[in-house]
């Protein structure tokens, strides 16, 4: 603590960070996912965590020299739109309080279509976010009971124009190959609908298959999984489909839209990354809460 609360003081307050909120929730379970996450059956839970969570935002914008501007926000987990839509409006209004927003911030949170509600959409275009996330995976439905996430395309086409038409303007797919029952032609199958909703940034990840880190992982067939050339074929063959489709490709694992700001930063060279891969976000300091 003294060694967090000291690195904190000695922030330049002139200088905007970066903020990112961690909700370890998720209603139904993934069996891919190496992610800190628990299933939330019931909201007691989640709810204890919210308020917790509030606390620890304004303890750490107390220790912070100044009150200072936010350049880039994102919610990750888990899911974080397992939290109600007042205690998610809650916590941003305690973010807000202590922080202010840069004028072009980015403010980000991770979605699944399968619980995503209608009101929940309209509130998070409401509460200013510019930018959510899917993790869309794989379309085959073969592939998607195997991985226990099913998710037809019209579910994900659905989230995706509700929270448009609520004025979140950004959109990111998440895209996994080396997936069980998987193929290059389900795979490519997945882009091509992918690239019909427009999402406006597309991350390509491969699987990583570690039952003894994540132990929901030992639900999967690992005779249904692909060998290594299989993985690399999907990989390349997924990654040409994305660039046939108008995708620009960004370092390892990363496409994006002519247009967006992720195409615009590679080709002037101002792109970084950080935890969560490449980023636009400039700020120099990121702090983890939750």
């Amino acid at each position: 603590e003294t060694r967090y609360r000291d690195w904190l003081a000695k922030l330049d307050p002139a200088a905007p960070i970066s903020l990112y909120l961690h909700v370890p929730f998720c209603r139904q379970m993934c069996w891919y996912c190496g992610c800190n996450m628990k299933l939330a059956s019931k909201y007691g839970p989640v709810e204890a965590y919210a308020k917790t969570l509030r606390k620890e935002v304004a303890l750490t914008a107390d220790a912070l020299p100044d009150r200072m501007a936010i350049s880039h926000l994102h919610w990750g987990g888990g899911t974080p739109t397992a939290l109600s839509p007042d205690d998610l409006e809650a916590l941003m209004d305690g973010v807000r309080a202590r922080w202010d927003f840069a004028s072009d911030a980015e403010v980000a949170i991770e979605s699944d279509p399968r619980t995503l509600t209608p009101d929940m959409a309209a509130r998070i275009g409401a509460m200013g976010f510019t930018r959510a996330s899917f993790g869309v995976q794989e379309f085959d439905l073969r592939v998607q009971k195997a991985i226990n996430r099913v998710q037809p395309p019209e579910m994900v086409r659905d989230s995706v124009t509700q929270l448009r038409g609520g004025g979140v303007s950004g959109i990111n797919f998440d895209l996994i190959y080396g997936l069980p029952f998987q193929t290059v032609d389900s795979l490519v199958e997945t882009v091509k609908i992918s690239a019909g909703m427009r999402p406006d940034r597309v991350a390509l990840f491969g699987y990583a298959h570690v039952p003894w880190m994540a132990k929901k992982q030992r639900l999967i067939d690992e005779a249904a999984l692909p060998g290594v050339d299989e993985r690399l074929a999907q990989s390349q063959s997924a990654g040409r489909a994305l660039v046939e489709a108008g995708y620009v490709p960004i370092g390892l694992d990363h496409f994006a839209l002519p247009s967006d700001s992720m195409a615009q930063a590679a080709m002037s060279g101002n792109l970084r990354r950080n935890f969560q891969g490449y980023t636009t976000d400039k700020a120099d300091t990121m702090l983890g809460v939750g």
